[in-house]
């Protein structure tokens, strides 16, 4: 599944990037030394950290993209970086939980929105 197809079944918010990366699954952690050695490629990775520290993280661990929870958005250099290496950067105002419980779902196939 791509970011984008993510998106269009969730409802994230497309904050930036094209959301062609393949994600496939799920990743939740806000303190970027241990996301940079644990992060798995092609991972969604749902946390609250909208600043450029995170867009580089993401960008070394092969990201597929990232949901900013909480409704948190990226910071001005946060976007502008993210555009620059397009990462999709996602949000939502679920908590983090919550947004990794969806996103898992329908990686999973086992979200229904009935």
């Amino acid at each position: 599944m791509t970011a984008k197809q993510l998106t269009e079944i969730t409802g994230f918010k497309v904050l930036t990037g094209d959301g062609s990366m393949t994600v496939d699954s799920v990743y939740c952690c806000d303190l970027l030394s241990i996301v940079m050695g644990k992060l798995p490629s092609d991972s969604v990775w749902v946390t609250v950290m909208g600043n450029r520290n995170s867009i580089a993280v993401a960008v070394l661990a092969e990201c597929g993209c990232i949901v900013l929870a909480e409704g948190r958005s990226l910071d001005g250099d946060a976007r502008e970086k993210a555009d620059e290496e397009n990462i999709s950067v996602l949000s939502t105002d679920l908590p983090v939980f919550e947004a990794a419980k969806l996103a898992d779902q329908v990686l999973s196939g086992s979200f229904s929105n009935n």
